[in-house]
């Protein structure tokens, strides 16, 4: 056994061994540190019993408190909407049109609507609704089928090209180049016409001959200033806005093997105020635009034949 002195010094008991003339001391601990330490194990014994803490087989111990993280939970979720019910319920029978755009209901449905979109959106148009290629920007005015309030709440409900969907938003642009429609020459020519209507390239021989082209293949959905036609989701050719990028390669693929976009129809995943939360937030990014009435035909009185 170690010879443990104690030092002259401090009074303190040495540990009983030496390095080259130098000793350890064996200073006590303090007395408050030890009843720290006694009471932290207390505490834990006590947590022990009073808290979920030891994992089992298909769960955990309950704890005598009945205390879980996730009832915590479940009780503010609850809370928080029983405080949103009111906006709910006044949401669910208030059609969207109809909401003043300054009110504090519509306040609400687009701060609901921008919680939704982190959640169901991001993931395709980004964080900020800019979209990416192949992913429209909802910031901008440029829409297929109608930036209105309604129609932004229809194709959120019914999405775009959905298989089993009778009210989906349909279009189906030809695959001209792999159908065999038109021939590489053609297309080429098409393309050099398309880019000249948004001034990314001057006319040339080739433009004019893609014109007849255009006209004959195209211009029943595209409209013949290539300006887009909403009844077929027909997009802009004349605008500075490409969703599948500009280049000659990027629209010489768009025109060979034509584009199938999708969006999911959210009215079979969301509940309905939810998808009106959504279309009032997706509105109000900038590019929404105003619903246009249609008037209804005047009816006309007629006299009866004498």
């Amino acid at each position: 056994m170690a010879d443990k002195r104690i030092d002259q010094a401090t009074n303190t008991e040495t540990v009983g061994h030496e390095w080259d003339g130098i000793e350890e001391l064996n200073t006590p601990l303090p007395r408050w540190w030890l009843w720290t330490f006694y009471a932290t194990i207390v505490f834990a014994i006590g947590y022990v019993i009073a808290y979920p803490a030891w994992p089992m087989i298909d769960g955990a111990t309950q704890g005598v408190v009945g205390w879980t993280s996730r009832g915590d939970l479940a009780k503010e979720m609850q809370a928080a909407s029983q405080e949103r019910s009111a906006v709910t319920a006044a949401l669910a029978t208030t059609p969207l049109e109809r909401l003043d755009a300054d009110s504090g209901l519509m306040r609400a449905a687009i701060s609901g609507g921008a919680a939704a979109f982190k959640v169901n959106c991001v993931q395709c148009h980004g964080a900020g609704a800019a979209g990416s290629k192949g992913y429209p920007n909802l910031n901008d005015d440029d829409w297929l089928w109608g930036g209105d309030i309604k129609a932004i709440e229809y194709t959120l409900v019914h999405g775009v090209r959905q298989p089993g969907n009778d009210d989906t938003r349909f279009s189906q642009m030809p695959a001209f180049g792999r159908d065999g429609i038109l021939s590489g020459s053609e297309i080429s020519d098409v393309v050099s016409f398309v880019r000249t209507l948004s001034d990314l390239e001057p006319a040339s021989t080739a433009s004019q001959r893609g014109a007849g082209l255009f006209e004959a293949n195209c211009a029943v959905c595209h409209g013949s200033d290539g300006t887009g036609l909403r009844e077929f989701g027909a997009p802009n050719l004349a605008d500075a806005i490409w969703l599948y990028g500009s280049s000659r390669q990027n629209i010489t693929d768009t025109v060979h093997n034509s584009r199938y976009g999708m969006m999911p129809a959210w009215g079979q995943r969301l509940d309905p105020v939810t998808i009106k939360m959504l279309a009032a937030y997706v509105h109000s990014l900038g590019g929404g635009e105003d619903i246009v009435e249609v008037a209804e035909d005047p009816e006309v009185e007629v006299d009866e034949a004498p």
